[in-house]
C-alpha cells in the first residue's frame, strides 16, 4: 500500500460506489482503505487508516449525517497529515459549496457537469497524486501527535473490524472478537498457537476458540453477498473446502493490513 495512492469513499449513491470500487479494483496505483456513508464511520476511517485522499459527497441522504459535517469533524483531529478532500456533489448552492472550502475542501466536481463520471474523479486524484504523496498540507506542528499504544491498538483494531465488517462477520458472533484479537496479535508479532493465547486471554480452551473463529468464518461464506466476498476477500481458498481456514483467513488479513501499520 505504500506506493499506493490510499482514498476513503465517502457516498450514498449504491452506483456510484460500486463504480469507484470496480474502477480501483482494476487500478495498480490507487487502493481504497474503505466505502462508508455514515459521517461518523468516515471520521473513523480517517483517524484510523490516514488516508492520502478522501472522495466526499455533501448530500448523504441514504446514509447518515453529510459530508460537511466530516469536514467540520475532520477539522478537531489532530492528524500530522490532512488528507486532500475532492468533493462530489449534485449540490449547487453557492453557499454550501463556499461553506465546504471555508471547512477545507481542495477541490469540487460537480455531478451534474458534463464530462462528469467516477472515472474521471479517479483520473483527477490519478494527475494529483505525485503532490498529494509527496507534500500534501500538513497540521502544525502543534497539533502533531504520538499515539499511545493503547491509541494505537484500538485505531487497528477498529480497522480489522472494519475489514470484518465488509465480508459479513457478525459482531454478534462469538468467535468475531477472537478473530479480531487474532489477526491483532499477528500483526504485531507472528504467532504459532494463536488459539492457545487467545483462550488464555478468555479462560477458554484452544478448541473452542478455534471452534468459534472457524464458526464464524463458515458463517460468513454461508450468508453473506457471493459479491462482497469476492470483491473484499481475494485470496484463492480452497475449491474442496470453500470456506478459506482459520489459519488462511488471518494471514490474509495480517499481510493486507501489515503494511499500513
Amino acid at each position: 500500500m505504500d506506493n499506493k495512492l490510499s482514498v476513503l469513499l465517502v457516498e450514498d449513491d449504491p452506483t456510484a460506489c460500486n463504480n469507484i470500487i470496480d474502477i480501483v479494483d482494476n487500478s495498480d496505483d490507487i487502493c481504497l482503505v474503505g466505502v462508508t456513508n455514515n459521517d461518523c464511520k468516515a471520521i473513523e476511517y480517517i483517524s484510523d487508516c490516514l488516508p492520502d485522499v478522501v472522495i466526499l459527497d455533501l448530500e448523504l441522504q441514504n446514509g447518515s449525517g453529510s459530508g460537511l459535517n466530516v469536514l467540520n469533524k475532520m477539522k478537531k483531529l489532530s492528524l500530522a497529515k490532512l488528507p486532500y478532500i475532492l468533493v462530489t456533489t449534485n449540490n449547487s448552492s453557492a453557499i454550501t459549496l463556499e461553506t465546504a472550502r471555508n471547512f477545507g475542501a481542495d477541490y469540487i466536481m460537480s455531478k451534474h457537469q458534463q464530462n462528469y463520471s467516477e472515472q474521471s474523479a479517479i483520473d483527477f486524484i490519478r494527475m494529483l497524486a505525485p503532490v498529494i504523496k509527496g507534500s500534501h498540507k500538513s497540521g502544525s506542528v502543534e497539533n502533531e501527535i504520538s499515539f499511545t499504544p493503547e491509541h494505537n491498538k484500538k485505531r487497528i483494531k477498529r480497522r480489522i473490524m472494519a475489514e470484518l465488517d465488509k465480508i459479513g462477520i457478525s459482531q454478534k458472533a462469538v468467535g468475531y472478537k477472537y478473530l479480531v484479537d487474532g489477526i491483532y496479535i499477528n500483526l504485531k508479532e507472528p504467532t504459532q498457537n494463536i488459539c492457545v493465547k487467545i483462550g488464555k486471554i478468555y479462560g477458554k480452551t484452544e478448541s473452542s476458540v478455534e471452534r468459534a473463529m472457524q464458526n464464524a468464518i463458515n458463517r460468513a461464506w454461508a450468508t453473506s453477498d457471493i459479491e462482497d466476498l469476492l470483491r473484499y476477500y481475494t485470496a484463492r481458498i480452497s475449491s474442496s473446502k470453500g470456506v478459506p481456514t482459520l489459519t488462511e483467513f488471518i494471514f490474509y488479513y495480517v499481510n493486507k493490513l501489515k503494511n499500513e501499520y
